[in-house]
């Protein structure tokens, strides 16, 4: 059964219900992936980065937070243009929120500040797994306390840094958070990975990817293993694609719909899990077209259930789950047992509000399994996961009377959440 979080009755937000197909453009605000990468690394720069398209959400201000705090410098010159200049890092408290990345990417360039840095974030983060990352330093010559949120790291200016081996089979954040300040590291840094394959390889190569473009020097040509050699970074201007993840939610509704759905700006080359939506939505019998930059869904009637490894896409199991319970076929999403460590249990999440509905969603050892049935109105519990209350909005599309417990959980990688979606349905539901 999955663990409410939940402590104390929050708002119902009444889904809007689709009285037709859905159909129009949707422009999406920026990667959460990139921005937060593209902040890490130009807080290490020692001249100033721009980032353009950057997301505002609660993750991404959580991390400029924190690297403001540790003494880098972050200006917005607007909304979604921020100026980041790195500066000597020092200690201070870094409020993680709920933000896998910030409590994963900032331990390792704490460990190189100078002075105690001493991170907390929202009680539902102190379950998520983080001994994998804090070992590691410790083990690359960093001192802290602590094996979970909260935890105090120790900094005296640059750490040994050199070989480790850890289980990312958890998280690949394990990964990308030693890698993108290995440049700062004297040895520099080499992770090998020993375990169950990693999750969410997109997001190691989009961090290596980043990383080159920067400045570092980055060997992947060993498998399950990724060496960054010691040196400073270059300041970079990066341009922050569109949240393909995000996007997936929207063309969800074109395929639930019988609509037409176009998110411009869609790179088929990402490094974002996001791009693959693309396939699974196809397979499902929905079409796809890309056309002067644009992606297009269109929905063609039943959808069709998939047999489908989700390894490296996790993040897209509420939407894929959302839309295979309104699938005329039985549907197996595998590969994802590691989404029981996301910001919640999603897996049992998913289960509960599914089969609350009335669906027919049951757990496996590594994924869920989900049968066609006849859903109905209720309410739909976020466990404060933002992509578990988009996935009660498209439930909501067809259902009549679904009501989705605290919709501000989309703040976290999208605060106009609600506005696009009515938006995108004519205003009304």
């Amino acid at each position: 059964m999955c663990k409410d979080v939940r402590v104390e009755q929050l708002e119902l937000w009444p889904a809007p219900f689709a009285a037709g197909p859905v159909t129009g453009t949707v422009a999406l605000p920026g990667s959460k992936s990139i921005t937060n990468r593209a902040y890490v690394l130009a807080a290490q720069a020692p001249s100033r980065s721009t980032l353009t398209n950057a997301l505002r959400s609660r993750d991404t201000d959580l991390m400029a937070r924190a690297l403001e705090t540790l003494g880098a410098r972050v200006d917005f010159l607007t909304d979604t243009t921020v100026a980041v200049t790195g500066g000597d890092l020092h200690g201070g408290d870094v409020d993680c929120g709920l933000a896998g990345t910030v409590m994963r990417f900032l331990p390792p360039l704490a460990a190189g500040a100078r002075g105690t840095v001493a991170f907390d974030g929202d009680p539902q983060a102190r379950a998520r797994p983080l001994g994998t990352v804090l070992d590691a330093l410790r083990g690359l010559g960093a001192r802290i306390d602590g094996d979970g949120l909260p935890f105090t790291v120790h900094g005296d200016g640059p750490i040994r840094g050199g070989t480790v081996t850890i289980d990312a089979s958890a998280s690949s954040q394990f990964v990308s958070g030693l890698l993108l300040s290995g440049p700062g590291f004297a040895e520099g840094v080499t992770v090998h990975h020993d375990g169950k394959p990693v999750p969410s390889m997109p997001h190691i190569e989009m961090t290596v990817d980043m990383l080159r473009a920067a400045g570092a020097e980055v060997d992947t040509s060993e498998a399950n293993t990724w060496r960054v050699a010691p040196g400073g970074l270059r300041a970079h201007d990066w341009t922050v694609e569109p949240d393909l993840s995000n996007a997936t939610v929207f063309l969800a509704a074109a395929a639930v719909t019988g609509g037409a759905v176009t998110v411009p700006h869609w790179n088929p080359q990402s490094t974002q899990p996001g791009v693959q939506f693309a396939d699974i939505l196809s397979a499902m019998g929905a079409e796809v077209s890309h056309a002067d930059g644009a992606l297009t869904a269109r929905g063609t009637g039943a959808l069709q259930g998939v047999d489908w490894d989700l390894r490296d896409i996790g993040e897209l199991t509420p939407t894929v789950a959302a839309l295979a319970a309104l699938a005329d076929t039985p549907s197996h999403l595998r590969g994802i047992a590691h989404l029981r460590g996301h910001e919640t249990d999603r897996l049992a999440a998913l289960t509960a509000e599914i089969t609350a509905l009335g669906g027919r969603c049951a757990e496996t050892e590594d994924g869920l399994r989900i049968e066609p049935a006849t859903l109905h109105g209720g309410v739909w519990h976020s466990y404060a996961d933002h992509r578990m209350s988009t996935a009660g909005a498209i439930l909501g599309l067809v259902t009549a009377g679904v009501q989705v417990e605290d919709i501000a959980a989309t703040s976290k990688t999208m605060p106009d959440f609600p506005a696009l979606w009515h938006a995108l349905l004519g205003g009304g539901s």
